[in-house]
């Protein structure tokens, strides 16, 4: 194992030989050049918000690494219905091998990991989703050989994908130039961990610029889970900010969503429907980079 930490809450909880290591190890898993497995082992999989390729890909990864996943949706457990965050987290640890929680409340998935003694993984919070940068990096490494020279324009939300993507980039030494309405930017302290990690993004407010010289254009939605009250509000700020024909003109730049996109909003159907989308491959690999993370983590 070359993975020191017990734990993902957030991208940056691996360092850099760290964070290239899980990388290595997916890429060879995936070409089937690695069949290291989990026999016997169970990852308790907790989620208060839904997903589909969270649950999919940690479920397929167990079991083609021969080990075993359990769902834990919000009607199946105690969490958050009486029941203690750190009673959870201790039960649980007391079963499975590793934790992989899909939350709202991140300090939920810090209280997760304090109080139970087996490598918690964070699925998703409403300030990170690490999981995401790991199958986003292992996307951007295969389409140009790694991360030399690439140039990636984050448009859009700098909501929790954007986040933990910032940091995933400052280890992986990677140019990213962020466009987001004024007030819907990527948290300063994100921006300060960034810096300290050694590279902190370019912001600029106009997308047009962003893009102008990017090798990737990444975007997510503009309305995550849990701010469905704040829609028109949102809509109304983001107008201009869509990854769309009008924007990628005169640009190569491939396109990438963590979906689920909503399509005619954040991008244009036609975009996601286009030869530059690579969402479908980065969907994909949340599957591969899920496996060698557990992998690093388990083993």
């Amino acid at each position: 194992m070359s993975v020191e930490t017990t734990d993902l809450l957030d991208v940056d909880d691996l360092t850099a030989a760290e964070l290239a290591a899980v990388l290595d190890r997916a890429a060879a898993i995936k070409a089937g050049e690695d069949d290291t497995d989990l026999p016997r082992q169970t990852l308790a999989m907790v989620f208060e918000k839904p997903s589909t390729r969270t649950r999919t890909s940690f479920e397929t990864a167990m079991t083609r690494l021969g080990g075993h996943a359990i769902f834990l949706g919000p009607d199946d457990i105690h969490l958050g219905r009486g029941e203690p965050v750190k009673d959870t987290a201790r039960a649980l640890a007391g079963y499975a091998d590793a934790i992989m929680a899909r939350l709202f409340d991140h300090a939920d998935a810090e209280e997760l990991a304090e109080y139970a003694d087996v490598p918690v993984i964070n699925g998703l919070t409403d300030d990170a989703h690490p999981c995401q940068t790991l199958a986003d990096l292992l996307t951007i490494r295969e389409r140009f050989g790694g991360f030399d020279d690439v140039t990636v324009a984050w448009v859009g939300d700098g909501n929790n994908v954007a986040q933990s993507f910032v940091l995933g980039a400052a280890l992986a030494d990677l140019d990213v130039t962020v466009s987001t309405p004024p007030t819907y930017g990527v948290d300063g302290a994100v921006m300060d961990r960034a810096a300290e990690l050694g590279r902190a993004p370019t912001v600029v407010e106009d997308p047009g610029d962003a893009v102008a010289d990017a090798d990737v254009v990444y975007t997510d939605v503009w309305v995550s889970m849990g701010e469905e009250d704040e829609r028109e509000e949102k809509l109304a700020a983001f107008e201009g900010y869509q990854v769309n024909a009008d924007l990628l003109a005169g640009t190569d730049a491939a396109v990438m969503h963590c979906l689920p996109a909503h399509r005619g909003e954040e991008i244009t159907d036609d975009v996601v429907e286009s030869d530059r989308a690579i969402v479908w491959q980065q969907a994909e690999n949340r599957l591969h980079a899920q496996a060698g993370l557990l992998v690093e983590l388990l083993t």
